[in-house]
């Protein structure tokens, strides 16, 4: 099993940054893809950005360029920096793995979620 625990969320203005940090443990030697995903009320959760092992990255369109993904093995974490942010971010944000090299899908493992609002 493994075990991720997401950390960073919190209130900011538009415009404003935040980073999120997704720590894994448990049998965190099968893990490959890790990601993030968000879900806004009354909407299906949708990816944000997913990297692999490797460090290839995979971005949704409404986020290119403003936010980042990146990971750190050694420390089996994954980052999540937003930039610029806008309203429409505002949503509950999941850390998520998988052992697949894939970014399109997600991985079986979910963190509890942490909250994102952006105010105008």
């Amino acid at each position: 099993q493994v075990q991720l625990v997401e950390s960073g969320g919190g209130l900011v203005q538009a415009g404003g940054s935040l980073r999120l940090s997704c720590a894994a443990s448990g049998s965190i030697f099968s893990i490959n893809a890790m990601g993030w995903y968000r879900q806004a009320p009354g909407k299906q959760r949708q990816l944000v950005a997913a990297i692999t092992s490797g460090g290839r990255t995979n971005y949704a369109d409404s986020v290119k360029g403003r936010f980042t993904i990146s990971r750190d093995n050694v420390k089996h974490t994954v980052y999540l920096q937003m930039n610029i942010l806008k309203p429409e971010d505002t949503a509950v944000y999941y850390c998520n793995a998988g052992n697949a090299e894939v970014t399109a899908v997600p991985g079986d493992y979910w963190g509890q979620g942490t909250q994102v609002t952006v105010s105008s």
